[in-house]
């Protein structure tokens, strides 16, 4: 893996699929989604004309076009980020949502107390709703969401965030929490349309149109931190990296979201990004369960799975949504296996599949979530003359994706120490490791492009508001 500090050298446009006229600006000045970084990278190693590197097959999952060319390259690329990196170089992490205020203590606890099954409208599986300790005036209620109106800033930064998952229940010091108007602006502006075939503005089919537009302008010296990796077998130099191979042999400016908008680029190569780290052990015991919580780094998307697939397969239907496509939807179950020892492919079957010398399952249940309203995964993308695959062809707006954002906190109970760490060992972003490399990436669409990354740490139940 690589480290990337992207530092703009003017401001930023973020275009998603929403229609951009008149009034409707395109939410252009949010700070970027994970595959907007992820994408402006494969356009920069296309750009870049790197030789001798591996062309992938059209197809997917071992299933390949007929007779389709190999012009699929760059295929291995995986990012993380971006997290906001201030001028000395303090990282900031999405603020976990069981935080209301300006300490690291949570707010937010599941409570065991009542039958909230029979009692509530919970979802299932869950078992327990999520209580705040105190609310002005030192009354209580459950809730399942962040409290509105709540004091705490929305990003931590990684010293406070470890805090956090250590338990330091202290205040939060100065800079350890800011604000988006910290680090970045909103700027406004009002253009004149460009046909699509001319690439005149004011003619065509644009004469006489305008459009508003949100720019991101971060402040003076903070940068975007990201991290990438593109290991390429075929390729000689860089020991087959290609990410440093881009920066190194070819310059250190990337063009990053929509209109050009460009950055200079410091690579530092073989580095981890400094993501907090999870816990892998430790974790409270209560009634012989041991507790257990999950943190998202980064959003997740976890589609609807339907009973039959396109091509007549029968599937295991989930609803996805809020709810993690590795848990049962009927009780809670996690279904994620623990696998460890030598990996390898078993063709037997007809189709590739991973096979581990250790393979045990790991005994856990969801119990309880704190999950905000979802963030929309969109973009727009110019067309591809040289795809030969109808649905990816004529570009514009691309699907559509509702997922969890960054900040949501999951809670499980595990029948046993060694489950409660397997958990962490699955959910943790660099697996049962210290922060040896990014191992999980936990959203079952575009993990690859720095989805799904998230953190353990350990939980107790609502005691009354205390």
């Amino acid at each position: 893996m690589n480290t990337l500090l992207l530092q703009p050298s003017d401001v930023l446009f973020f275009r998603d699929g929403r229609p951009m006229n008149a009034s409707l600006a395109g939410h252009g000045a949010a700070w970027p989604m994970p595959n907007v970084i992820s994408a402006a990278l494969h356009a920069a190693l296309h750009r870049a004309g790197l030789d001798g590197v591996h062309q992938h097959q059209q197809g997917a999952r071992g299933t390949y076009v007929e007779n389709a060319r190999r012009d699929r390259r760059f295929g291995s690329l995986v990012t993380a980020g971006p997290f906001p990196v201030s001028p000395g170089g303090r990282w900031y992490f999405p603020r976990p949502l069981d935080l209301l205020d300006e300490t690291l203590r949570p707010a937010l606890l599941p409570e065991q107390s009542m039958d909230w099954r029979s009692t509530s409208s919970l979802p299932e599986p869950l078992r327990y709703a999520v209580s705040r300790r105190k609310m002005p005036g030192g009354g209580t209620r459950p809730t399942n969401v962040a409290i509105k109106g709540a004091s705490a800033k929305p990003w931590l930064s990684g010293d406070a965030f470890a805090a956090y998952l250590g338990e330091n229940n202290r205040p939060l010091t100065k800079g350890e929490a800011i604000n988006d108007q910290d680090f970045c602006d909103a700027e406004h502006s009002i253009g004149i349309g460009i046909d699509p075939i001319t690439g005149t503005a004011g003619q065509g089919e644009a004469e006489g149109q305008f459009y508003t537009a949100h720019y991101l302008r971060l402040r003076d010296q903070w940068q975007l931190g990201v991290g990438a990796k593109a290991s390429d077998k075929d390729f000689g130099r860089h020991g087959g990296d290609l990410v440093k191979a881009l920066f190194q042999d070819t310059g250190n400016r990337i063009i990053i979201g929509g209109q050009q908008r460009s950055c200079t680029a410091e690579c530092r190569p073989n580095t981890i990004p400094l993501l907090p780290g999870g816990r892998t052990s430790g974790f409270h015991e209560r009634g012989g369960k041991y507790l257990v919580k999950w943190v998202l780094l980064s959003p997740a998307v976890w589609p609807e799975i339907r009973p039959e697939s396109k091509d007549g397969r029968n599937m295991n239907k989930h609803p996805g949504g809020w709810l993690p496509s590795w848990i049962n939807s009927a009780n809670g179950d996690v279904l994620l296996r623990h696998r460890t020892g030598n990996i390898w492919r078993d063709y037997s079957g007809g189709k590739a599949r991973r096979v581990a010398e250790v393979d045990l399952p790991i005994v856990a249940q969801l119990v309880a979530a704190i999950v905000p309203k979802p963030v929309v995964v969109t973009g727009y993308a110019m067309a591809d003359e040289t795809n030969e695959i109808e649905s990816e062809q004529n570009g514009g707006a691309q699907s559509t994706h509702l997922a969890v954002p960054a900040g949501a906190v999951y809670y499980f109970e595990a029948n046993s120490a060694p489950d409660a760490q397997k958990l962490a060992a699955a959910l943790n972003w660099h697996g049962a490791s210290e922060g040896g490399g990014i191992k999980n990436r936990r959203s079952t669409l575009l993990g690859e492009k720095g989805f799904g990354l998230g953190v353990c740490g350990t939980w107790d139940f609502f005691n009354g508001g205390q």
